[in-house]
């Protein structure tokens, strides 16, 4: 019955002068997503609405599953076109479209008519009337409730007139690409991929850093954030994943640093590698999944202490959240059963029994200069030897 949906934005209808901008984006990435769907679709914006009409047949399902991921669409609605034959043939298009959507008539409904187009003779108002008593005299089961009706029927009068009951809700945010790039400190954890989602639904494009510490994680864990990548991109878009060999600089500051402040020294050494990478990439600040006393790590001193050692801006989605609202985030993204497997990445491999929780900067920094004799020449090697995995 459906063959096209008019998609509704939130945010972007209030960008003003610009919204053209954001308006184009979102259709660009509307086009992507279909594009990894069976059939042919056309995609336009015309009069503040954005439609994608179906030029060929296509699985119903799999369409709106891959539109619930772009962000920047609030409402996704399955429409039917009818031609402007008169407001009679409208009332029998109408009727036809409640009969067949509707079988059972024992509801309420509200109807909700736009004229966008003023040369309609009815105005919206009259048309909400009309159209009410059409459809209570062709299903004298139907009632109107306009408060908590079972279902609102929506005609728009514009360049097309279509018609749809149902609103498929929508990721929200703004389109990715149109706030800019950011580098995504990647694990195997629960957190840092919820942390890229959550940043790529402010519309920002993200690659990703991970650190591998081989032997003492193995390729299975490599794998697990590389299928982690490929979750989050299902949202952010096409990504690199920077994969970066850490097992000589973790012996390094493992032999050379005092351990109780084995994981904020890594962890500092982590922040400045991904730096590098960003700057070479053209990104423009550092994503993490940190969030507040989680960890010996996420202390507010332990933050400040990996904080300092960056001159990008470090995101941090994640701050105020507990865990549970993580993993429910971690859930609605399909990244938790993975996150969860039993896969050791290289902070859990190498954390101290007692870590320090409120680091001192100075103590720190006076620390990290047991590692200057080799230190610069491990992060150049591990940086020459990178292995970059395109993500999509």
């Amino acid at each position: 019955m459906f063959k096209a949906f008019l998609i509704k934005y939130a945010e972007i209808g209030i960008k003003g002068k610009n919204r053209f901008l954001f308006e184009d984006a979102l259709v660009d990435r509307i086009r992507h997503a279909l594009k990894k769907v069976e059939g042919e679709f056309k995609v336009y914006k015309t009069q503040g609405r954005i439609y994608a009409d179906a030029l060929s047949p296509f699985d119903f399902d799999e369409t709106v599953d891959a539109l619930k991921k772009v962000f920047g669409i609030s409402g996704i609605c399955p429409v039917v076109y009818v031609e402007d034959e008169g407001f009679e043939q409208l009332g029998k298009d109408v009727t036809a479209f409640v009969d067949s959507v509707y079988p059972d008539k024992n509801k309420t409904f509200k109807v909700n008519a736009r004229r966008a187009r003023k040369n309609y003779p009815l105005t919206s108002m009259e048309l909400n009337c009309e159209l009410g008593g059409v459809l209570l005299d062709a299903f004298p089961e139907l009632s109107v409730d306009v408060h908590q009706p079972d279902f609102e029927l929506h005609v728009e009068i514009r360049e097309k007139i279509c018609i749809y009951s149902e609103i498929i809700p929508g990721p929200g945010g703004m389109p990715v690409g149109t706030n800019g790039k950011a580098m995504l400190l990647l694990s195997g954890g629960i957190d840092s991929p919820v942390a890229g989602y959550m940043i790529s639904k402010r519309g920002v494009k993200i690659d990703a850093v991970y650190f591998h510490a081989p032997p003492y994680t193995s390729e299975r864990a490599k794998q697990k954030v590389v299928d982690l990548a490929k979750y989050v991109s299902a949202y952010s878009g096409p990504m690199n994943l920077h994969v970066i060999n850490f097992t000589d600089i973790q012996l390094y500051i493992y032999d050379k640093c005092p351990h109780d402040e084995l994981t904020i020294i890594m962890r500092r050494w982590m922040m400045r590698i991904a730096e590098k990478i960003a700057k070479d990439t053209d990104c423009l600040g550092l994503i993490t999944g940190e969030s507040i006393g989680q960890v010996a790590s996420q202390t507010m001193q332990s933050l400040a202490a990996t904080n300092e050692v960056c001159s990008l801006p470090v995101y941090r989605p994640l701050i105020g959240f507990d865990k549970q609202e993580i993993v429910e985030i971690a859930e609605k993204i399909d990244t938790y059963e993975t996150s969860i497997q039993p896969y050791e990445d290289c902070c859990t491999i190498f954390v101290a029994k007692h870590p320090v929780t409120k680091p001192n900067i100075n103590i720190i920094k006076a620390h990290e200069q047991n590692l200057e004799e080799k230190i610069e020449e491990l992060v150049q090697t591990a940086l020459e030897t990178k292995e970059v995995i395109a993500i999509s």
